[in-house]
């Protein structure tokens, strides 16, 4: 009989202290195995700093699901010309503890503070996201521009 992998202090510090150590100062620790699962389940600690580009997931069956278990995590929503439609803080014990994010929002994720981890659930398999759901009027990640306009989503939550 196999035990069940906790969601415990001790992993959550371990995926925090991963996420340090990247250069993206985000990390995953995945509980489906393999990527193809028909579900996708797992911890994403993201450290402030991390940009997360604006994105969207067209399939119909790729609804997302956060619930922040530790820190503070802003979710921002946008229309499809990049106005922002909805910022919310997300945090355990406040009035917004996670979201589901419908297919086909632009959405992205900031972390407010450090220690930051999500639990994040939707449906398998992994696809890298296409180039349809990228955010046109956002820069990538890795682009010049990315930290400034990180600065810019920051604002929106002081």
């Amino acid at each position: 009989m196999t035990k069940p992998e906790l969601i415990d202090t001790k992993l959550l510090d371990g995926t925090t202290t991963a996420a340090r150590e990247t250069p993206r100062r985000r990390k995953n620790h995945n509980f489906h195995t393999p990527a193809s699962d028909a579900a996708n389940r797992l911890l994403n600690a993201v450290e402030p700093g991390s940009y997360i580009p604006p994105h969207r997931h067209l399939d119909p069956a790729k609804d997302e699901t956060f619930v922040v278990l530790r820190g503070r995590i802003g979710l921002i929503c946008f229309d499809d010309a990049g106005n922002v439609t909805q910022s919310v803080v997300l945090q355990p014990g406040g009035d917004s503890v996670g979201a589901n994010i419908a297919h086909g929002t632009f959405h992205t994720l900031v972390s407010l503070a450090p220690g930051s981890v999500f639990l994040e659930a939707k449906a398998g398999p992994y696809v890298p996201i296409g180039e349809a759901e990228r955010a046109p009027w956002a820069p990538r990640e890795g682009e010049p521009q990315a930290g400034d306009y990180l600065e810019e989503l920051e604002r929106l939550f002081r």
